[in-house]
This record gives structure tokens, sequence and C-alpha cells, in this order.
């Protein structure tokens, strides 16, 4: 890594890239042997790891964990000049982490802000350290088209500083656009190394030709639809069903959002058919995540209804019934916090048989090896604790605890964020095929990424916490009505070259 220059990591989940990260700032996995060396530049060296949860502190709010680390920036100055320059701090470091309403968010807790926001956050938190390199994990994790393009922008610019990014990323725009070196991994290993446009151009290793092939996208319907109702947009029509209300698996009535005293979700109205699949997408902190824990009462300050079969669900989690906890499933965007690190996984698994369906535990545990084996895990692999699987392993075990539960509803929060483009489109057939093959199934898919929202027979789009379209995935794709809809639709095509060129119009450091 030198001064000004961006070097990537790119392989499948579980090849290597975290734990190289993590050498340079001297972190390995529990029992790891290290030979060889790691010889580190003086001064700070920034981490933005790919779930940001894991250090963002659940029991304060940001605007006190930023303030921790501009306190140490400011020492030197007399005590009157702390505060202000400690606040001026905080704010140049969210705007340039692309937090330009990150004064609104400063009183909040870590686990009210969108996966997108907190990955800022902690991007944030990394330029408030004064870095002199910065290992980003997954920056882009759980970012719409539009913030991915500006955040990809604001790590040229950091690197045009002369910091040193080490980035390690599944995304390949991503990669492609920002790139002096990129490095191929595989089970460890550098397979191949050079510059992007040499490496996309005329790839050597096969295992490269693999990962580079084709878009990550979801993969084609082999079956058609009943949906042939246009795009709306908001105002009178809006849930643009075609079937009878009382035919629909889940619907959600005039839905109104707050954290605290801020409206984060305006009346919104969604119907869902049985056997098909709704996204929402939107930007980073559109309301699509506070959306999807309203249905499985994971947030409790909303308004409106939320019924099942015609029959309004409670609130509260805890006031469910077993059968209301079983029919709507949630699957969290960071699956390994969603792990209890302690225990195997597939005792984790089946434990939502043996709580929610009452199956006898060595039936459960059969069950769950069964379920976790078609989703392609084997049985001695499933048997170890989290922290021994990838991310992309974790995620398809999270996805078999859920269908567990044998659930009418499934509820998908960006599970695709922060995978290979082969692990995705696994994972993105896995849904497909569930679909398909289990006609009581309807799927939620929360999404920032339109590409993974074709899985989905209708699209819905929240901006700013309101519903702003919706339609047919199909028409709505081909004839979005929304400004919104429409820049989300450009702003990924455009990526590499647009970054490319803000990167060559100015000159780089070192």
């Amino acid at each position: 890594m030198l001064p000004g220059k961006i070097t990537a990591l790119v392989g499948a989940s579980g090849s290597g890239k975290t734990t190289t990260g993590l050498a340079l700032l001297g972190t390995y996995p529990p029992g790891a042997r290290v030979t060889g060396e790691i010889r580190v530049p003086e001064g700070i060296v920034g981490y933005v790891p790919q779930h940001p949860a894991t250090v963002l502190n659940p029991a304060r709010p940001i605007s006190a964990l930023l303030r921790d680390i501009a306190r140490t920036q400011v020492r030197h100055l007399p005590r009157r000049d702390r505060r202000p320059a400690i606040q001026e701090r905080i704010q140049h470091a969210l705007t340039r982490a692309q937090l330009p309403d990150g004064e609104a968010l400063l009183s909040r807790y870590p686990h009210q802000l969108s996966g997108g926001q907190q990955q800022r956050v902690v991007l944030a938190q990394a330029l408030l350290t004064g870095a002199r390199a910065v290992v980003a994990d997954e920056p882009t994790t759980g970012q719409d088209a539009l913030t991915k393009r500006h955040l990809t922008t604001q790590l040229a610019a950091v690197a045009r500083q002369g910091i040193a990014v080490l980035l390690l990323s599944h995304d390949l725009d991503v990669v492609r656009a920002l790139a002096d070196e990129v490095h191929v991994m595989r089970a460890g290993r550098i397979v191949e190394s050079g510059p992007p446009e040499r490496l996309w151009r005329a790839p050597q290793h096969p295992w490269t030709r693999e990962l580079l092939s084709g878009p990550a996208s979801a993969p084609a319907s082999t079956e058609v639809k009943p949906e042939t109702t246009t795009a709306t947009t908001a105002g009178a029509g809006d849930d643009g069903a075609d079937a009878d209300d009382h035919e629909a698996v889940l619907r959600i009535r005039g839905l109104t959002a707050r954290h605290d005293t801020t409206t984060v979700l305006h009346s919104t109205d969604l119907l869902l058919h049985p056997g098909t699949g709704l996204a929402v997408v939107g930007r980073s902190g559109s309301g699509k995540t506070t959306l999807a824990r309203c249905l499985a009462g994971l947030h409790r300050t909303y308004g409106g209804e939320v019924l099942l079969d015609g029959v309004p669900l409670p609130r509260s989690l805890r006031a469910r019934s077993r059968r209301q906890l079983a029919a709507v499933q949630y699957v969290f965007q960071d699956a390994r916090a969603a792990f209890d690190e302690h225990r195997p996984v597939v005792d984790q698994v089946a434990r939502t048989a043996i709580r929610l369906r009452h199956v006898p535990r060595s039936e459960a545990v059969a069950e769950a090896e069964r379920t976790l084996t078609s989703l392609g895990l084997a049985v001695d692999l499933v048997r170890r604790k989290p922290g021994q699987l990838s991310g992309g392993e974790l995620q398809r075990a999270a996805l078999a605890r859920a269908l567990m539960a044998h659930p009418r509803v499934l509820i998908c929060d960006e599970i695709t964020s922060g995978l290979d483009s082969i692990t995705r489109r696994g994972l993105l057939t896995l849904l497909t095929d569930l679909l398909h093959t289990r006609p009581d199934l309807s799927l939620v898919l929360i999404t920032h990424d339109l590409d993974t929202a074709t899985l989905a027979d209708r699209i819905a789009v929240l901006d700013s916490g309101r519903l702003v379209e919706q339609g047919p995935t199909d028409h709505l794709l081909a004839h979005p009505r929304h400004p919104l809809t429409a820049s989300l639709l450009q702003a990924s095509p455009h990526l590499a070259s647009a970054t490319r060129d803000e990167r060559t119009s100015g000159v780089r450091t070192g």
C-alpha cells in the first residue's frame, strides 16, 4: 500500500480478504498462526468494518461515539476552544462520509439507523482519527446506487489527500472504478494481481475469469406471474392490487413510524399476495428497514395497521402468538450479529422449529441439517460455531433458520449486501427457487439494489419515508415515473466512468 493509492482485494466470501485487512491492525482470528512481517507506516490505521454495528456501542447515541474520538484530536487547544472545535470536526467528518443530514442522526442510537447509515457513521469515525491509512472492508455494503457513487467519490478524495486505502470488496463496479491495483484472492492465497483495466480485459487465472464473468443480478424468472397492473405513483390506488384485499396474506394500511419524535415513515399502504415477492427499494435511510421491522414486530412506535390474513398483528414481537411469530420471519442484513457466537450453527437453526413448532429436538436437528444442506451448507460445516463460517455461509444459515418456522412471509433485509458476485448469484437463485417451489411462501425483499429487486413481482420505491412509486417489476423498471426511481436506475451503470473521471480530474499525492 502506497500513500495516495487504492489497493483492492477481491474474492469470494471466506477467501481471506478480511483476515488480511485485519492483519494491518494487528488483529487475528482466535487460534491463528501468523508468520511473515507487516510494516505499518507511522500514524493511525483506520478501519471501516463490513458489519458496522460491531464497532458501534448500542448503549450510546451517535453524538457520544463521535465526540469521544474528536475529543482526542483537540487536547492541544485551550479548554474554551475545544467544544466548538469538536463540533466542527464532527460535522466535517459527517459531511465527508456522505451524511449531510448527520445533525438529525446524532441523537439516535445505532439500532435506529439503517445499515447504510451505520456504515457511513463508522467511516466518519475513521476520518475523525486522522488516519494515514484506511482499511475499508466492504464500505459500499447496503448502499443504494446514488449513495454508492457518492461514497466511491469520497474514497477517491481520501486517497487524493495522500491516505493509503486498502479496499476489501465484492463490489466489482466499485473496485474497477477506484483501484490502482487489484489482488484476487482464493482460499487465502493471491492468485492474480494487476491494474483493473488489465484484469478485466484479459484475466489469466480461471478463478478470476469466473469472478468477473457476467453481472451479479437476480436470475431470470422461469415463471410468469399473474401480476399485470401498471405502475402507480403516490395517490389514489397506491396499492395497485389487482386482487381483492381479503386475498392478501399481508396488508400494510396507513403505516406511519417514528424514531423518538422524528417521523421516518409516512402513511404507507402496501399489499402482499400469496406466492409473490415484493421488493422495497430506496436510498439508505429512506425507511426501508424501519418498514420491515414494523412488519416483524421489531419496531413498536408506529401508527396504522399490519394485517396477516386480514387480522391485525400486535405491534410488539412479545405480544404475538407462536403462530404469528412463525408466520412472519425476518432475515437480518448482518447475519453474523444475529447468531450466538458460542453455540453451533445447526443447534441455533434447529431451535426455531423447537420453539415455534414444538418439534422434538432430535427431529428438529435432523430437519435443520436437511434444510442447511439444501442451501449448500455441509453438515460438518454447520456443526461449527458461527465464527468459523464466512459471511456468505452465515447468510444462508440465517435463511435456513427462518425457513425452519415454515413462514407465510419471509422478510429479507439487504441479505445480498456484503456478498461476492458468485455467492450473491447463488443466494438469489435460492430465493427464486423458494418462490417457485413453496406456493404458500411470500417474500418481502428490502434492498438498495434494483438488480436484486428484479427477483420480486412488484417493486415499491421509498424516498425520505414516503412511498413515491410502485408497480409490477418489469413495467416500473422500463417506465419509471418518479425522479428517484429513474436516478437509481441511471446511477449504477455510470459508476465506474463517473468515478474514474473524478479521480483523474485532480492530482493524486504520492
